[in-house]
């Protein structure tokens, strides 16, 4: 073998270029991994509001009938007699359904966690990451 010869099979150290695509490469498999993880949250705060709405609607609803109810009692005041226990009935239990749909809803709003954060968390990492190389 002559030298010319090893010198030609030899590996070559990776050009500027490369370094540079493999730089793009990793930057934008980054960006990607972060952009599906944003649209993963972004479903789930989706969710989270439909379900608030339900929970909104469901309060409205039952605090309407309430009103109703009550205000159907206070003419049902007059005789027979026993109207106004029906109604007293219908009323208290239009409330309570209402009082329990307010307190769920209170309960989702409380126990919400900041949205994105699983993404933000990641920021902050790949942040630290790249000022730990300096």
């Amino acid at each position: 073998m002559t030298m010319i010869e090893s010198t030609a099979t030899a590996p070559s150290p990776p050009g500027i270029f490369d370094l540079v695509r493999k730089l793009a490469l990793t930057g934008l498999s980054a960006l990607q991994n972060r952009g599906e993880l944003f649209l993963v949250e972004l479903q789930e705060e989706k969710n989270k509001i439909i379900e608030m709405f339900i929970w909104v609607a469901a309060v409205c609803f039952l605090g309407f009938m309430f009103i109703v109810v009550l205000t159907a009692t206070v003419i049902l005041l007059f005789p027979p007699d026993l109207r106004v226990y029906a109604a007293g009935g219908f009323c208290l239990l239009y409330l309570v359904g209402a009082v329990l749909s307010l307190l769920n809803l209170k309960a989702l709003i409380k126990s919400a966690t900041l949205p994105f954060q699983e993404t933000i968390s990641e920021v902050k990492k790949d942040r630290q990451w790249l000022e730990s190389l300096k």
